[in-house]
């Protein structure tokens, strides 16, 4: 707990049975009430390791993407009462130690979601991203940055914390499955008014450490583009977007999909 807020972990896995150690080791269980891993059909022993490390396991029977990955994350948090969710990529290339300064600043009512750039300092290089990677996320950066309206150092990092009413404000039933789905909810939270704050975190790039290949990262970089084009077309009135304007919000149960649907104030 943490200013009497629930501090649940959310652990987005795919193929991770060799890093959920790790991860979870560097985790400050003082604060965190709740870790939740979905284990997004893993060839691997993933939800296996986890479940033996203690942890509340959901399974997908079949690969539904990062996105849809997410989706059982944050609708299982809400689910178990979580104040505070934080994502954390379970194979430790983000340091879990970040946890307690990303709860706080969502706790202290400042912030509605918190993220942790490899971007500001020089974490991101010293710790082996590629320079592909750093231009690309750059640049990507600077023209989301234009098209949003904001000044954030990064948009692609995937070490977030949200807080509850964010993501029960949310419709992310209507986000991409695929990678994407991280700009798109961040699109839907700067729309409804919520406040950002950022983070320095270092990284670390190793065999072990997941990471799209080159092709998924051009799909990924021109899906970035357009949400961001589409959002300052929306804000401009000129074309709608039913990602931002949809009056309507569905909840993924992580075993029976979609069970509930309610209109949004």
């Amino acid at each position: 707990m943490l200013n009497n807020n629930k501090i649940t972990v959310v652990l987005p896995a795919y193929k991770a049975a060799k890093t959920i150690e790790m991860t979870i080791k560097d985790l400050p269980r003082d604060i965190v009430d709740d870790i939740i891993l979905v284990d997004d059909a893993s060839p691997d022993d993933t939800s296996n390791v986890a479940k033996d490390l203690g942890l509340h396991v959901v399974v997908h029977p079949k690969n539904r993407g990062y996105g849809g990955n997410q989706k059982t994350c944050y609708a299982t948090a809400l689910e178990r009462g979580a104040d505070i969710v934080i994502m954390v990529h379970p194979d430790y290339q983000y340091s879990p130690r970040l946890v307690p300064a990303m709860a706080g600043m969502i706790a202290s009512g400042h912030y509605d979601a918190v993220m942790a750039s490899r971007i500001l300092g020089k974490g991101a290089l010293a710790g082996g991203m590629p320079m592909w990677k750093y231009i690309a996320n750059r640049g990507l950066t600077a023209f989301e940055n234009i098209m949003l309206g904001q000044k954030m150092s990064e948009y692609h990092t995937g070490y977030r914390a949200w807080s509850r009413h964010l993501l029960e404000s949310l419709d992310l039933e209507v986000c991409s499955d695929d990678f994407v789905f991280d700009n798109q909810m961040i699109a839907q939270a700067l729309w409804k008014g919520f406040n950002f704050g950022e983070i320095s975190c270092p990284t670390r790039y190793f065999d072990d450490a997941s990471s799209i290949n080159f092709r998924r990262s051009v799909k990924y970089g021109f899906g970035v583009l357009e949400t961001s084009i589409r959002y300052r077309l929306a804000v401009a009135g000129i074309v709608g977007w039913d990602i931002l304007t949809g009056d309507r919000k569905q909840i993924r149960h992580p075993d029976r999909g979609i069970f509930e649907k309610q209109s949004v104030a």
